[in-house]
């Protein structure tokens, strides 16, 4: 699972019953003498691979709620990993336990808009991953279809690198390939036009699978939260410039105007951003779920 080995995470508590296996950017890993594995979210977060010293109220439970939300929406296209989110008290609402898994080594990436890493390469190449696209796209525009931009899992301190189909396959295996490609295009099919009508666009997500000891393809880790996905408000779409989006984009603006230099710890961050940011978090699982959190 990604998340892994950033730069400041704490020490992770201690659970009865359950060994703890690694602490990663805002997770911990658990393990019991049955071999499930016990998923906790935290309520860290991190930026720019360093996890800050400011938590974000509820974050934690938001996430892994909305994840079990989409788990279930998307059952009927792909088994996933949940066992049950029956856990310790310790951690209730913000916790699963999980399968263990053989996980693949690529990132499944699907994207319906042009931003981001995929906007600089298309302004390069007019393609994204080998997927080729017509001209006078903008930031923010949507795409003719949706197109799998697998990418590499980065070792601890480096960034995921975009890569072609191809190499994905030599990578998983051309059979692998082609069925992680499949069914990332058909879960993000299901979850944008399922968002769109709540009002949100699904940008782009990643998907990370894994097989179980059936030998089966299994969704797993967090899925379509603003953690790893970009959500934008639909009433504000505006192709052409940066749009609003419900995740951590109040953290990212302020630390980069900050003056922190990224290679120091992080600063704290001002209760405004703290709050601005928990409320966007709450705001995508309450239009997304239909439910008040």
């Amino acid at each position: 699972m990604s998340g892994f080995g950033a730069v400041g995470a704490p020490p992770a508590q201690e659970i009865a019953g359950w060994s703890h296996l690694r602490t990663g950017k805002v997770r911990d890993l658990y393990q019991n003498d049955s071999g499930e594995i016990l998923l906790v979210a935290s309520d860290r977060i991190s930026a720019f691979d360093w996890v800050l010293p400011t938590e974000i109220p509820n974050k934690g439970a938001i996430l892994t709620q909305l994840s079990l939300f989409w788990f279930e929406l998307l059952a009927d296209i792909v088994p996933n990993h949940i066992i049950t989110d029956e856990v310790p008290d310790v951690v209730a609402e913000r916790a699963v336990i999980v399968q263990p898994l053989n996980m693949f080594a690529i990132e499944c990436v699907a994207r319906g808009y042009l931003t981001g890493s995929g906007l600089k390469e298309y302004k390069a190449t007019q393609e994204i991953c080998g997927n080729q696209l017509p001209g006078g796209l903008l930031d923010g525009s949507k795409l003719p279809a949706s197109i799998f931009t697998p990418a590499t899992k980065a070792e601890i301190g480096d960034h995921d690198i975009n890569i072609d189909f191809q190499r994905a396959a030599e990578v998983v295996g051309d059979e692998n390939a082609a069925q992680l490609r499949d069914l990332t295009l058909k879960l993000y099919d299901t979850a944008a036009d399922f968002a769109r009508e709540r009002g949100i666009l699904l940008a782009d997500t990643k998907f990370e699978f894994g097989l179980n000891m059936a030998g089966e393809i299994t969704l797993a880790d967090e899925v379509l939260t603003p953690d790893s996905s970009r959500f934008w408000d639909l009433s504000l779409w505006q192709p052409g410039s940066t749009q609003p989006s419900f995740d951590k984009q109040f953290v990212r603006d302020w630390l980069t105007s900050s003056g922190w230099n990224m290679h120091t710890p992080p600063p704290e961050l001002p209760q405004e951003i703290v709050e601005k940011t928990a409320t966007r978090y709450e705001e995508a699982f309450e239009r997304i779920t239909g439910s008040k959190f």
